[in-house]
């Protein structure tokens, strides 16, 4: 029931030229890219400052990600097509090791997003005064509101960062065109480089790469509750928590009715999953 999804090496697939799986570690049946957050980082500016021919999605891949792909032909699709698969949580790097092929450490988005403003505005500030330009930034999901005040916070921390535009879409907008078009109109007629995606997962990943030809950003970042962290609407755990590799608990202990039957099912799957992949059981 939860063999390894395997991708035949012959399978076309939408991925585009910035999503080229050299060098990338093959695990759960998937291919992560092995990068540090500054190299990761460094990646993403390749594509902001030489623009590939459509837009880059970034995805994170977290447990509960790689027990849904085992099963999710559409989250599959999306993996394929992404430009960075960077491990998000400490269980699929401590995984990655113990099965013998090392992930270098745990790149998650919530990180991800903060480290490359702070990028931008190191950029910026080298430039001479005032002719740098700014890291154009549109903010799509989270509750109403919630993209606004991460806007205003974001331009207080980074002078680097210009948020060109926000947008919290509708319930069950995913499955309206006309809402889908009017989005695109909006990210389009804000030509933003980045665009961070705060829709949950698979939700965000799903819309990505069925949407991918006609974003205008360089960059989609996947990443989840990234914009609510900014806005202050969500509280990421201490730093001490984070350093014990316990960020999951403090997350479920904060939104226990949401998480934890979400929680119990990973639990219960995924170490199956690990005990498969270090065996290589076949499917």
């Amino acid at each position: 029931m939860f063999g390894l999804i395997q991708f035949p090496a012959g399978t076309k697939t939408k991925q585009n030229a910035g999503a080229a799986s050299v060098g990338r570690t093959a695990l759960f049946g998937i291919e992560i890219d092995p990068l540090t957050m500054t190299q990761a980082v460094s990646r993403v500016f390749d594509w902001i400052v030489e623009p590939p021919p459509q837009c880059q999605i970034v995805v994170t891949p977290n447990v509960d990600h790689i027990v849904q792909l085992q099963t999710n032909a559409g989250l599959q699709q999306a993996y394929r097509q992404a430009g960075l698969v960077l491990a998000d949580g400490w269980p699929v790097v401590s995984a990655s090791r113990w099965v013998g092929r090392p992930l270098p450490e745990r790149v998650p988005g919530s990180d991800l997003v903060p480290e490359i403003f702070r990028a931008a505005e190191a950029r910026y500030l080298r430039s001479p005064a005032g002719s740098g330009a700014k890291l154009r930034v549109f903010l799509l999901g989270a509750a109403p509101g919630v993209a606004d005040r991460a806007a205003s916070k974001i331009q207080e921390a980074w002078s680097g960062v210009e948020i060109v535009g926000t947008y919290s879409p509708p319930l069950g907008f995913e499955k309206s065109e006309s809402e889908c078009d009017s989005i695109l109109a909006r990210i389009d007629a804000a030509q933003p480089e980045v665009l961070v995606l705060g829709l949950g997962a698979p939700k965000q990943e799903l819309w990505a790469a069925k949407h991918q030809d006609r974003l205008s950003a360089r960059v989609a970042l996947c990443v989840g509750a990234t914009i609510d962290f900014l806005a202050g609407e969500k509280k990421r755990a201490p730093q001490w928590v984070q350093a014990l590799k316990m960020e999951w608990l403090h997350r479920l202990l904060s939104e226990p009715k949401r998480l934890a039957k979400r929680y119990w099912h990973d639990a219960c799957v995924f170490p199956r999953l690990v005990w498969a992949e270090f065996f290589r059981l076949p499917t």
